[in-house]
């Protein structure tokens, strides 16, 4: 019996020093994260890669080069997420499309998060810092258009 429970030990154990992924984010909406504070991380995000590629550009060093690589490459990732599966997928609602000014709106906020994803994709595929221009327009005019903010 004592084997047994030292063996079970064992195998707790070395689970917890494994670890698992543990993701911020489920698709249930559950209401503990909110629109602004999403906003802010695509923002944060943009602001990273846009470190990462002028470290690449200017980093005569292969190793450090790839490392920077690979963190914006990860930020865009997450700026993606972000785009797919909080807004794109729980957060804008089809809407009646009789209703011309929802459906207008609709549209805008999807067209705007469809550009996020395509220039986060650029700017996985380059270090040509207008993407990261192009990203900061699009974030802009996304928050203003979701939320009903103003210039």
């Amino acid at each position: 019996m004592q084997r047994r429970t030292a063996m079970a030990a064992i195998v707790v154990v070395c689970i917890m020093a494994i670890g698992t992924n543990v993701f911020a984010h489920c698709q249930i909406p559950c209401g503990i994260y909110d629109d602004a504070t999403r906003v802010i991380l695509l923002k944060e995000h943009v602001t990273t890669i846009e470190k990462s590629m002028k470290q690449i550009q200017a980093s005569p060093d292969m190793n450090q080069a790839v490392r920077w690589v690979n963190n914006k490459d990860e930020h865009a990732d997450a700026l993606s997420e972000i785009v797919t599966y909080y807004f794109m997928a729980q957060r804008i609602k089809p809407v009646d499309p009789k209703d011309k000014a929802a459906q207008a709106k609709y549209v805008k906020n999807l067209t705007l998060l469809h550009g996020m994803l395509v220039e986060s994709m650029k700017a996985k595929q380059t270090v040509d810092l207008e993407h990261v221009e192009n990203l900061k327009e699009l974030i802009h005019q996304f928050e203003h258009s979701y939320m009903g903010l103003k210039d």
